[in-house]
């Protein structure tokens, strides 16, 4: 089984820039399928990036395109978000998931970070 824990969310000015970790726990992370969801006060959780279990293969939120980046090293059991040119409206607690299948089906992610913050000011 494995087990995630996220890290890297905190404050940042409009414009400006984070990474997201999410370090992983088990021997068969990289059979997973990652993905990286957010849920703003008030909505539903959405998935804005996901690869596949090599990382060659990547999905993006039309929201998010062209400023968020998704990549995965399976050496370290780590998956990230960079995420660049921050709006006021990323602003969401951002949670890793995995799961096993195709990774843009939101209901295939089964395992789930504890979430972290990011809030993005104006």
């Amino acid at each position: 089984q494995v087990q995630l824990v996220e890290s890297g969310g905190g404050l940042v000015q409009a414009g400006g820039s984070l990474r997201l970790s999410c370090a992983a726990s088990g021997r068969t992370f990289s059979s997973y399928a990652m993905g990286w969801f957010r849920q703003a006060p008030g909505k539903e959780r959405e998935l804005v990036a996901a690869l596949n279990w090599s990382g060659r293969s990547t999905y993006y939120a039309d929201s998010v395109k062209g400023r968020f980046t998704i990549s995965r090293d399976n050496a370290k059991n780590t998956v990230y978000l960079q995420m660049n040119s921050l709006k006021p409206e990323d602003t969401a607690v951002y949670y890793c998931a995995a799961g096993l299948g195709p990774m843009r089906d939101p209901r295939l992610y089964d395992i789930w970070g504890q979430g972290t913050q990011v809030t993005v000011s104006s």
